[in-house]
């Protein structure tokens, strides 16, 4: 099956990812840090690190690893508190510059987004410069570096995004979708975590290629509803638009503690802070949730998640005594690292993808 572009919209679509945001930013306003290994989250004894510097990742550090392992793997490391108000205000002016091209903007966290600028305000035509002028406002605006990728869809913008990083930008054309595609390793296929890249691994699937070989009806079978959209973005289909009011399905808020707590009347203590925060972001985001979560990592890392689902939308009060209830419903055998609570089943209606109709524009003319 060949990517038929007549028969599938064919839209402008550009992924803007900010390079190494959160640590960048601590470079930028910590002049001292600049050209060093750095890290935003944990510390030398404990923690998880959230985003790293170019220069750390020379030494194999990167996001998600243990603040422990990145220690060791670079005992000069700087480790640097997350400053979220801060990568908020700098993710606002960076949103601020998106809406000048186009209202059909996409948020994926503070530091990515999606544009739609088949039509856009400025009424350019080649997506590839619209990039180009966003890149180089980013820089002068706030004097962080961002990187770009342009593509018919937004799954070949996310790949693309990534080529040439940093401070980069890259195109995938619709003829050269395919092709592409067929090259391209599993493991960077965008949406194909680690477990699945080894799943399908194992079947002999280790790039595009391979994965185009198989059937719909053996995708789907290995792999459920997602076999279907495996076997579509092998072929550069991926028909979900860009989306500028995107469903929240979840709020929440957790923190990883210096010293793991051994009773529950420690862990009632600090999670009240965290029930705060969520009120916080309640009130904020004028969110509601039925379901309430609480989350419990062990010093040992496994994880337990308790929830309870009530009937109507819980005040604050109401979720802070669940939040209790859920930490006493059963004793906590193991020292705990980490508390987080969160809301789900929320007052938001989520709405049906919109497709839109077919799009007959050239893609970068």
């Amino acid at each position: 099956m060949e990517n038929d572009t007549s028969s599938h919209p064919i839209r402008k679509i550009i992924h803007v990812d900010m390079d190494a945001f959160y640590a960048s930013v601590e470079q930028l306003d910590h002049p001292e840090w600049r050209g060093k290994a750095l890290v935003v989250g944990g510390n030398a004894a404990r923690g998880v690190i959230a985003a790293a510097s170019y220069e750390a990742r020379k030494y194999g550090i990167h996001s998600a690893m243990s603040s422990v392992l990145a220690a060791k793997k670079y005992p000069q490391l700087i480790f640097a508190k997350p400053r979220f108000e801060r990568y908020r205000e700098l993710s606002l002016q960076i949103r601020d510059i998106f809406y000048e091209y186009t209202d059909l903007v996409e948020p994926l966290s503070l530091d990515e987004a999606f544009l739609d600028v088949t039509e856009n305000k400025l009424g350019i035509k080649s997506a590839i410069l619209i990039a180009r002028q966003i890149r180089e406002k980013i820089k002068l605006k706030t004097g962080l570096n961002a990187s770009a990728g342009v593509s018919y869809n937004k799954f070949l913008a996310k790949i693309a995004s990534d080529l040439n990083k940093p401070n980069g930008q890259a195109v995938i054309l619709p003829e050269e979708a395919e092709e592409f595609l067929e090259k391209l390793p599993i493991a960077k296929f965008f949406g194909i975590g680690k477990v699945t890249a080894e799943k399908m691994n194992r079947l002999g699937i280790h790039n595009g290629k391979n994965l185009k070989e198989f059937s719909l009806q053996f995708l789907s079978k290995k792999f459920g509803k997602s076999g279907l959209h495996y076997y579509n973005i092998v072929r550069g289909i991926h028909l979900s638009a860009v989306q500028p009011h995107r469903i929240r399905k979840s709020l929440s808020a957790e923190n990883t503690f210096e010293k793991d707590l051994a009773t529950t009347a420690e862990m009632e203590d600090k999670l009240k802070p965290i029930f705060e925060e969520v009120i916080r972001r309640i009130d904020k985001s004028k969110i509601k949730g039925r379901t309430i979560t609480l989350k419990i990592k062990h010093a040992d890392f496994t994880l337990q998640t308790r929830s309870k689902t009530l009937e109507q939308y819980p005040d604050p009060e109401q979720i802070w005594t669940v939040a209790v209830e859920l930490l006493h419903q059963e004793e906590v055998s193991k020292p705990v690292r980490l508390l987080g609570l969160g809301l789900s089943n929320l007052n938001i209606t989520e709405e049906q993808e919109h497709f839109g109709e077919q799009l007959k524009i050239p893609f970068l003319e």
